[in-house]
C-alpha cells in the first residue's frame, strides 16, 4: 500500500470537512435539536392575559398595498382599547402617507417624515408614540389571520420570555416559485419549533416579531439585518426568544426568481454582517444557545464556499490521483462519481429552474424545488459575501416586487 502524499491528505481532508458541513447544516442540525427537544416538556400552558399592544408597521412607497393591510389590522380579534395601530412612512414618495390618513377615524395612527433614512430609523422614530407594553413588528405587505395577535402574545405570560416570532407563510396560487418559497418557510418552521422547545428559538421573521418594550434596544442605523441584531439583544439580555406557529403571518412570493435572488443577497449580506459582528452579539454566557446560533444562523452563509470547494477539490482529486488506495483519499474511481453527484444536482437545479419559468404542472418536477432552491440561495449567499465585503449593502432597505 501507498503512503498517502501530504497533499492527497490535505485535499481529503478539506474535502470532507465541506461535505460535512453542507450535511451538518441543512441535515445535521436539524436532526439532532429534534433529538434533544425530545426531552424537554411536550406542551406549556401559558395563563390568559390581555396586554396593551401596539401594532407597528413600517412602510415605503406601499399605496397599492398599505390598504389592504390596514383593512386586515382592523379586522384582528383584539380588545380595541388596548390594540394600538402606528404606521410610519419614513421617506415615501407615493400617495401611502395620504392612503394611511383616511384612516385615521378609526384610530389608525401615522407618523410621516419626507426624509428617507431607512427602516429603523423610521421604527425608532416611532417608538416614543408607542403605547402598547408589548410591540408587534410588521410590513405594510403581510396579513394576519384574526387570531394572530392573540397566538403571539400567549407566551408573554411567562416572564422569562422577552419576545416571540410568528411563523411566515407563502400564500398559495404564486406558482412554482411561490411553492419552493412555502417548502423552505415550512422547513424553517420546524427548526424553530425545535428549538423553542429547547428553550429559545435563533431566528426571527421581522414581519411578524413581538417584543417587549422594555427590553427592545435600538439598533445602529448600519445594522442590515435588525430583525436578527433585536432577536440577539433580547437573548443577550438573558429572555427567552419564544417561536408560535399558530401565529401565522401570509405574504405574496416575489414577482420572479430574480428578484428572489436580489432579496435573499440582501439577507445574506446582512449574515456576513451579524458574524463580523459576533464577538458583540453572541452570548457567550449561554453556551448552547451560542451552538445554535452558530448551526442555524451562521453556518448556511458558509455554505456556498463549501460547495465551490466540493468542486475543486474534485477535480484536483482527479488530476492529480491519489497515490493511496481509499475512497477516503478521492482515487478513482470514487473521485468520478462525486463529481457525477455534484453535476447531476446542478443539472437538476437548472431543469427545476426551467419548470419554475414554465409554471410546468408535473408532479415529478416538485422534486426539483429542493436543488433549484439550495442553488438560488447559495448563489445569493455568494453575491451577499462580495456585496458585504465591498461595503456595497447599504442598510436602506430596497423594495422587492411581490405578485
Amino acid at each position: 500500500m501507498n503512503t498517502p502524499s501530504i497533499l492527497s491528505i490535505l485535499i481529503a481532508l478539506l474535502f470532507w470537512l465541506a461535505l460535512g458541513t453542507i450535511l451538518y447544516t441543512y441535515f445535521g442540525y436539524p436532526l439532532l435539536i429534534w433529538a434533544i427537544s425530545r426531552l424537554r416538556p411536550k406542551s406549556v400552558t401559558y395563563t390568559h392575559q390581555t396586554p396593551s399592544v401596539t401594532l407597528l408597521i413600517a412602510a415605503y412607497n406601499e399605496e397599492f398595498v398599505i390598504e389592504g393591510k390596514i383593512k386586515n389590522s382592523l379586522s384582528i380579534d383584539y380588545p380595541k382599547e388596548k390594540f394600538q395601530i402606528l404606521i410610519t412612512t419614513d421617506g415615501s414618495t407615493d400617495h401611502t402617507p395620504e392612503v394611511v390618513e383616511k384612516y385615521a377615524n378609526t384610530g389608525v395612527e401615522l407618523l410621516h417624515q419626507p426624509e428617507r433614512r431607512g427602516k429603523m430609523a423610521a421604527i425608532n422614530r416611532a417608538m416614543a408614540k408607542v403605547r402598547g407594553e408589548i410591540i408587534i413588528f410588521s410590513d405594510a405587505n403581510n396579513y394576519y389571520q384574526p387570531d394572530t395577535i392573540k397566538n403571539i402574545i400567549a407566551p408573554f405570560s411567562d416572564l422569562e420570555v422577552g419576545a416571540v416570532s410568528g411563523a411566515k407563510v407563502i400564500d398559495r396560487g404564486d406558482g412554482k416559485l411561490g411553492e419552493s418559497e412555502g417548502l423552505y418557510w415550512k422547513y424553517e418552521s420546524f427548526i424553530k419549533k425545535q428549538e423553542s422547545r429547547m428553550g429559545s428559538c435563533t431566528s426571527v421573521s421581522g414581519e411578524i416579531l413581538a417584543i417587549r418594550k422594555n427590553v427592545y434596544i435600538t439598533p445602529p442605523d448600519n445594522i442590515i439585518n435588525d430583525d436578527f441584531y433585536i432577536a440577539m439583544q433580547v437573548i443577550r439580555q438573558g429572555y427567552r426568544l419564544s417561536y408560535v406557529s399558530e401565529a401565522k403571518s401570509s405574504e405574496r412570493v416575489s414577482l420572479t426568481a430574480r428578484d428572489e435572488i436580489i432579496r435573499r443577497t440582501r439577507i445574506n449580506a446582512g449574515r456576513y454582517q451579524a458574524i463580523a459582528m459576533a464577538w458583540q452579539w453572541l452570548p457567550f454566557n449561554r453556551p448552547i444557545v451560542v451552538w445554535q446560533i452558530i448551526s442555524h444562523k451562521f453556518l448556511r452563509p458558509l455554505v456556498p464556499f463549501c460547495m465551490l470547494g466540493l468542486a475543486i477539490l474534485n477535480l484536483t482529486a482527479i488530476l492529480y490521483p491519489p497515490k493511496a488506495a481509499g475512497f477516503i483519499y478521492l482515487d478513482a474511481p470514487f473521485s468520478f462519481i462525486m463529481l457525477s453527484l455534484q453535476v447531476l444536482f446542478y443539472m437538476l437545479a437548472w431543469l427545476g429552474a426551467q419548470s419554475i419559468k414554465q409554471e410546468n404542472e408535473s408532479k415529478i418536477v416538485r422534486l426539483l424545488y429542493l436543488p433549484t432552491f439550495l442553488t438560488n440561495s447559495n448563489f445569493a449567499a455568494f453575491k451577499g459575501f462580495f456585496q458585504f465585503l465591498r461595503g456595497q449593502q447599504s442598510h436602506i432597505w430596497e423594495r422587492i416586487q411581490r405578485r
